[in-house]
Order: structure tokens, then C-alpha cells, then sequence
């Protein structure tokens, strides 16, 4: 029977394969950019509506103790407080418009009593990779307008760290209001709050993400494509060797097989041919 062929294990090979890989596709990679997508759409739309609406109270955008999630992220608020820069840490490793830098994290004191994290911006590398000197975090009660972040996640988990290398200044390889307060021994609500342009305290503001909708979502159609295409293809050879004369066809019989003829034998038949023939006139 010529259904045989499937159950050969070149051939089962080949299908665990290609459905794994059109499974992952389906299940997996498309999705993922679909949520891609999903995300940069709900900061498109909290970056435009800032831009428009006048900051906000936290307390009235963000529930004493509440996690800043896609809603409330890069949404302006206004904040009553003083700065505790002897808890300040500097995140390092920072990428801005394509050049190194540190951001400058600095804790404030709100009116109530919450301690909030402010990521103050960014200030550039001297010529041995090092931080340059930055402005201090003015004193006194002073009131800012920020934007609302989520905190970054260090998969390595690890705490800000003071030596040699630092100037003694503590430096942290996320920003996170859970490293701050661990380094600084103090409590500190989640998520951390990014200075906007002119504000007491800012040093350089930190650009804001583009609004465009990127590759994602076309991307997760290309995984579909892809999929489908996998399968579309394992179909098709299927098919082809369902007919006679496909590459896995059965090998004849010993006896069946069509024997080449050698050089001497080939010629050997010309010239008979010839000889019968006679010369030509």
C-alpha cells in the first residue's frame, strides 16, 4: 500500500518537524507579536492622551500602593514632596539616543509620607566610561510633574552595589524602586516616576518612545504565513509521492531494473549497424 511511505522514519522525521514548527507558529511566536503589538498600541494611546490632558494627583491615577500597569503607564501626575538624595542611586548601562549614560534615581518624601522613586534622567559617560558630574537634587518641598513607569526586571536579581569603580556612588544595573529601597533601607511604592522637561530636579529629560505602531503586528501574520506554508508544503510532497513516479516510490525488482549499457557495448552496436548498412555512396 502506497500510504507505507508515512511511516518511514526519514519521513517521520520530516513531519515531526514541520508541525512542531507550524505548531510553535501558531501557538508560540504569532502570538507573542499579536501581544507585541497590543502593548505598543496601549502606549501609543497613553503617550497621545498625555499629551493632551493636564497631570493628575498620583493618589488620583494610582491607588496608595497600586502597580503602574498598561492603563496608567506614561500618564503625567503631579507630585508633592522632598528629595532624599542620600538614598539617591545611579542606574548604569543606559542607552539614550544611541550613546551611553546613567539615569539618576533619586527618592522623594511626598507630603503623606509616601516614598516615591523619581528617575530624574540622564546624564552623559566621561572619556573613561564614568559618570560626569550632575546637578543635585534641589531641597526644600518641590512639586513635579512625571510620568508613570513600570519597574525593569534584572533577571539576575541583583542589588546596587558601591566601590572603586562607582566613586563610592551607588549604582544599580536596573531601575527599580525595589533595588533603591533595599540599597537606601527604606520603603518605597512601586513603579518609579520620570521627570518630564523643566521640572526641580531634571537634568537631561529623557526622550520619549515613538508613536508609530512598529512591525509587530505584520510580524505575527509572517508566522502565520510561515505555518502555513510548512504544512501547505508537507501536503503537497505528500501528494506527489501518493502518485506513481514519486521519489519514495518502492525500488523494483532485481530482475526490473533497466541495465546500463558500457562504452564497448554501445559501440560494438554501431558498428554492426554500420557493417549492415554498408558505406554510403
Amino acid at each position: 500500500m502506497r500510504l507505507r511511505f508515512l511511516l518511514r522514519p526519514g519521513w517521520l522525521a520530516l513531519t515531526v518537524v514541520v508541525f512542531a514548527f507550524a505548531v510553535c507558529c501558531f501557538t508560540l511566536l504569532s502570538p507573542w507579536q499579536f501581544g507585541r503589538n497590543t502593548e505598543r498600541e496601549q502606549q501609543n494611546s497613553s503617550l497621545e492622551t498625555s499629551f493632551t490632558a493636564a497631570p493628575v494627583p498620583l493618589d488620583q491615577l494610582l491607588a496608595p500602593g497600586a502597580v503602574p500597569d498598561q492603563r496608567t503607564e506614561w500618564h503625567l501626575v503631579s507630585i508633592t514632596g522632598r528629595y532624599l538624595p542620600d538614598k539617591e542611586v545611579i542606574a548604569r548601562l543606559r542607552t539614550v539616543q544611541g550613546e551611553g549614560a546613567y539615569e539618576v534615581l533619586t527618592p522623594l518624601r511626598t507630603t503623606d509620607g509616601t516614598v516615591v522613586l523619581i528617575d530624574r534622567g540622564f546624564v552623559k559617560l566621561d572619556s573613561k566610561s564614568g559618570v560626569l558630574p550632575f546637578a543635585p537634587a534641589p531641597g526644600g518641598i518641590v512639586q513635579v510633574t512625571a510620568r508613570v513607569r513600570s519597574d525593569e526586571t534584572d533577571p539576575k536579581n541583583r542589588d546596587a552595589f558601591a566601590d572603586a569603580s562607582t566613586d563610592g556612588r551607588l549604582q544599580s544595573y536596573v531601575v527599580d524602586s525595589k533595588v533603591v529601597a533595599r540599597a537606601g533601607r527604606i520603603d518605597i511604592r512601586p513603579g518609579y516616576f520620570q521627570l518630564d522637561t523643566d521640572q526641580p530636579g531634571v537634568l537631561g529629560a529623557l526622550p520619549l518612545p515613538q508613536t508609530d505602531s512598529g512591525p509587530f503586528f505584520s510580524y505575527a501574520l509572517q508566522w502565520i504565513a510561515f505555518g502555513a506554508m510548512a504544512v501547505l508544503g508537507w501536503l503537497y510532497f505528500t501528494v506527489r509521492e501518493l502518485k506513481p513516479g514519486g521519489a519514495l516510490t518502492a525500488p523494483k525488482e532485481p530482475g526490473e531494473r533497466t541495465r546500463r549499457k558500457s562504452v564497448s557495448e554501445i559501440l560494438a552496436e554501431d558498428e554492426a549497424e554500420y557493417a549492415e548498412s554498408g558505406p554510403s555512396k
